[in-house]
């Protein structure tokens, strides 16, 4: 199930309001977690059981681990390497290995078996957060939990379960035993919510739907391959942004506060400023998590590197196992290695916007290297962008006509990738707080109608990161 559906719309979340607020406070983490419990279950609920295997095995390993922390550092970090073994044994066993059995198969010969299982939903996004959790506990960070239904809740919150944002558990925790809900706090929710669900259902599926023509077409024009990947690099920014908005926004109602996951990427002038934008809560996972433990930058420039490269190819792999992630890890891992080795300082001198444009040029690449699961097609669209592969003319009359009728669209999404419109809702906001607030209301009931209306209409609803 995902927000953007009318069973979650009309029939799921609304119950869980009606359990959670009619639910004595002592009990409302119990609450959270049994309606969260269904909601991962929906779609295969045999993974409900995983899921419960997950949150027993981490509430365990972390009580242990809390428990030697401050007499038996050594057992404790025994713990904490068994925590960190199992969940990404299971992450291993589910994501990758038919990937790595292949890749031994194609070096060795050996005819090693594969295992056709579905992919559990949200599996990276869940693992993570159980793994924030132990290791916190270890560097007391945070207290191990003794409450098994306050960290089941932890684990399995649906607004951030199966997308994001990844929250760690120290930045939730005390969230967890002592939280307030507000009347204010609930419209705040609304709000955050109807926008994330706009720029989902209006905007990123409207924009998605001409990059699958282009990616499914036989044969395009120059023209119509430039169009379609602008079209996908607007598609999975508000597809992944607004979802994270939607999630932001039910925490708010419940009485969660969850952190930003994305600050208008698409203005970044360099592509490690890019980084610090998008998928907030990834990079700062694996800067906490990976890149620091690692020595970060601590211990020379050649360590450095190395260990960029090391979280680079871990990011692309948490992506997907597919050798495309792996590409455009590395593909990152080389930019973003250049760019501390000499070219940040280049750029720094430059004038703001031909640092834009480069990073905007590397960014889309970027974006048809993630989007081409299959190379050879992949190859094909790259053709294309340069007149050759699937480019059957600079431009025909249908591309011609996607574009001028996608116009108005383009100034839309371009518009909505920066911060100015906020700045003048905020702006105006100061200057006219009470019609602002009407407005506000009416702007949030209209994105739900919108949204829904749309929702009932269209049959074309993906959720990119859905398969994370």
């Amino acid at each position: 199930m995902v927000f953007s559906s009318l069973e979650y719309l009309f029939l799921y979340f609304p119950a869980v309001l009606l359990i959670y607020f009619l639910t004595p406070l002592r009990w409302r983490n119990l609450a959270l977690f049994a309606v969260s419990l269904v909601f991962y279950g929906w779609g295969e609920p045999l993974y409900v059981f995983l899921m419960l295997a997950t949150v027993t095995a981490d509430y365990v390993f972390g009580r242990l681990v809390g428990r030697w922390r401050e007499t038996d550092r050594r057992r404790a970090r025994a713990w904490m390497i068994a925590a960190v073994t199992v969940n990404l044994a299971i992450l291993g066993f589910f994501k990758y290995w038919n990937f790595f059995t292949s890749i031994l198969t194609s070096l060795t010969g050996l005819a090693l078996r594969t295992v056709e299982v579905p992919l559990p939903v949200g599996i990276s996004f869940y693992t993570f957060q159980a793994l924030s959790y132990v290791i916190d506990v270890y560097r007391l960070d945070a207290p191990a939990q003794k409450n098994y239904v306050a960290f089941g809740t932890y684990v399995t919150l649906f607004p951030q379960l199966i997308a994001g944002p990844i929250v760690r558990y120290r930045d939730i925790d005390a969230q967890l035993t002592s939280r307030t809900t507000s009347a204010a706090l609930f419209a705040s929710g609304v709000r955050t919510f109807s926008c994330g669900l706009a720029k989902k259902v209006l905007l990123a599926n409207a924009a998605g739907e001409l990059w699958q023509r282009t990616a499914d077409a036989e044969t395009t024009t120059v023209v119509g391959a430039w169009l379609g990947l602008v079209m996908f690099a607007f598609q999975i920014y508000f597809d992944f942004s607004g979802y994270s908005d939607m999630a932001i926004g039910l925490g708010k109602m419940l009485g969660f506060s969850f952190r930003e996951n994305f600050n208008y990427p698409y203005v970044a002038a360099s592509v490690t400023d890019f980084w610090r934008r998008w998928h907030i809560s990834l990079s700062t996972w694996f800067r906490e998590y990976v890149y620091i433990p690692l020595g970060g930058n601590r211990r020379g420039r050649a360590r450095q590197i190395l260990n960029l490269l090391a979280v680079w190819l871990l990011t692309g792999l948490w992506h997907g196992a597919s050798w495309n992630f792996v590409l455009w890890g590395l593909y990152y891992f080389v930019l973003l290695a250049a760019e501390k080795l000499f070219l940040l300082r280049a750029l720094e001198r430059a004038p703001r916007w031909l640092g834009h444009v480069y990073t905007m040029a590397a960014v889309l690449f970027g974006w048809w290297l993630f989007a081409s699961v299959d190379l050879g097609g992949g190859a094909a669209v790259l053709g294309a962008l340069f007149g050759g592969g699937k480019a059957v003319a600079f431009a025909d009359a249908g591309s011609l006509y996607d574009l001028a009728t996608s116009l108005g669209l383009l100034v839309i999404l371009a518009a909505a990738s920066t911060p100015w419109p906020r700045r003048l809702w905020y702006r105006l906001w100061e200057r006219h707080d009470a019609p602002m607030r009407v407005a506000s209301g009416v702007l949030a009931i209209a994105s739900l109608v919108l949204g829904t209306a749309y929702l009932v209409n269209s049959s074309y609803n993906p959720f990119l990161y859905f398969r994370f």
